[in-house]
């Protein structure tokens, strides 16, 4: 029977120790993978010609094969103990993952903004990728152990304090609750991270889709059409093309043949106000852009319109494959749950989001690919941490905290049980941080056997401006 006053959701959560216990989350489990094996299941049904470039870009550092290779985690976490509290978790919570954007009513507010590995699991597993992330990236800037570990201790305790504030709230509190920039002035620790937060509100600000039009597209007769920068934008049919003669997506013929079906598809999946408003836009051009380090070689497009006046709107299509974290936990089956991978993303972004974009929607591409669509960096802030000193990285690691808490407060509804899961202690924290050194271990360790493969020519991989020089004369 389901647990239902407050009383019993808290000894619902205490209970959950019994399964696993807060000091249990120490252990990394056992590493009998070979984390090569894993990746090239991860690349799988990737264009062809981009894989190198995606293990180019995770060879930087430790930090990017972590970004990189979502899919090891996900595998090392389900042979741990984890509890029992499940939700939709966004599978892939790095600190990179984080940033600033527009709610539809034009506010800055602070939040994921990256829902691919979207899936039910454990809580825990969220907060583990996260404690990971800052220690590797503390490592990558030069801090000490100690600071790398006052940063999980950070995020980790936020989450609680969070947690258990939120455990007290109303359903519609927590629905509407959204971390404003205006909110994060009042609560930086000093006039430096204020003056910090303020000038990243007015950078924001100015990412627009018509500061981008210029830099990205040109004229052509009477519509715009993107400007070719390969590797990472080109035309799907064009002489910079990555594509392989054979592929699908090529013997389309041109980009309207391509982005028809697929657009009128994705206009269904709209409220019809929406849609509505889409209809004042006219479509001119379509682009394959390559982004990200884990999202290389997936299908990722940029739809180029424009409306009466020539105001842009770029649309992002983005192909949405299985979830890593359901490759390997079971939540068992429910009814709510969607055989479309690009339906399953736009649902679960609209459960962890604060605020989620207006055009947000789903559709099956050629040859049956899942996809879903976005608008694309519209007043989108990703945080320049490699800029950050060490008190800037601990207020950042806080609001990361704040950020995943609300999400999972709001999502799962079981703001209650994980408050009285974790309790009041450092306990759970410290577990975490423990975890997180002793995990980021294991990923320099993978990293090298990474780069060997790559070195050795197991593994091809090229970088950016490797593949840049293919297209110059």
């Amino acid at each position: 029977m389901k647990a239902s006053t407050i009383a019993e959701r808290e000894t619902s959560g205490r209970a959950a120790r019994e399964h696993a216990k807060r000091s249990s989350h120490r252990a990394i489990g056992p590493m009998h993978r070979h984390p090569i094996d894993l990746l090239r299941q991860s690349s799988e049904g990737r264009v062809e010609r981009l894989v190198p470039l995606r293990y180019g870009r995770m060879m930087a550092s430790p930090f990017a094969f972590f970004r990189g290779s979502a899919i090891l985690q996900a595998h090392d976490l389900s042979l741990t103990p984890h509890t029992t509290l499940t939700l939709p978790i966004c599978g892939d919570a790095h600190l990179l993952n984080f940033g600033g954007f527009a709610t539809p009513e034009r506010q800055l507010i602070f939040d994921m903004n990256d829902f691919d590995e979207v899936s039910t699991a454990p809580f825990e597993w969220d907060l583990k990728r996260l404690a990971v992330s800052f220690v590797l990236a503390g490592r990558h800037m030069r801090l000490s152990r100690g600071a790398a570990h006052d940063l999980v201790m950070a995020a980790v305790n936020q989450y609680r304090d969070r947690i258990a504030q939120y455990a007290h709230w109303g359903a519609l509190e927590l629905w509407c609750e959204r971390i404003t920039f205006d909110r994060m002035v009042d609560t930086a620790v000093n006039a430096e991270n204020r003056r910090l937060i303020r000038r990243a509100m007015e950078k924001a600000a100015a990412r627009t889709h018509e500061s981008m039009l210029d830099r990205l597209a040109e004229r052509d007769g009477d519509r715009y059409v993107m400007r070719e920068m390969p590797p990472g934008l080109f035309h799907v049919h064009g002489s910079n093309t990555l594509f392989d003669a054979q592929d699908d997506w090529f013997k389309t013929g041109d980009w309207n043949r391509l982005i028809r079906e697929t657009y009128q598809d994705y206009l269904r999946t709209l409220d019809e106000d929406r849609r509505e408003l889409l209809g004042q836009f006219a479509l001119h051009d379509l682009a394959f852009k390559v982004a990200g380090v884990g999202e290389v070689g997936t299908r990722c497009l940029v739809l180029l319109a424009a409306d009466p006046h020539g105001k842009p709107l770029f649309l992002q299509i983005k192909e949405a494959r299985r979830s890593v974290v359901s490759q390997h936990f079971n939540a068992g089956t429910r009814k709510s749950e969607t055989k479309h991978e690009g339906e399953r993303i736009v649902l679960g972004q609209r459960m962890l989001q604060a605020a989620s974009d207006i055009f947000l929607g789903w559709s099956t591409g050629p040859s049956g690919r899942p996809f879903y669509i976005r608008q694309w960096r519209d007043m989108k802030l990703v945080p320049s941490i490699e800029l950050f000193d060490v008190e800037q990285l601990n207020g950042y690691a806080r609001l990361c905290g704040w950020a995943l808490a609300r999400a999972h407060a709001k999502a799962g509804g079981k703001a209650i049980e994980i408050a009285a899961y974790i309790g009041r202690s450092d306990q759970f924290a410290e577990a975490l941080a423990e975890y997180a050194s002793a995990y980021a271990d294991q990923v320099e360790r993978d990293y090298d056997v990474f780069m060997k493969a790559c070195r050795s020519g197991d593994l091809e991989a090229r970088t950016d401006e490797d593949m840049a020089a293919d297209f110059r004369f």
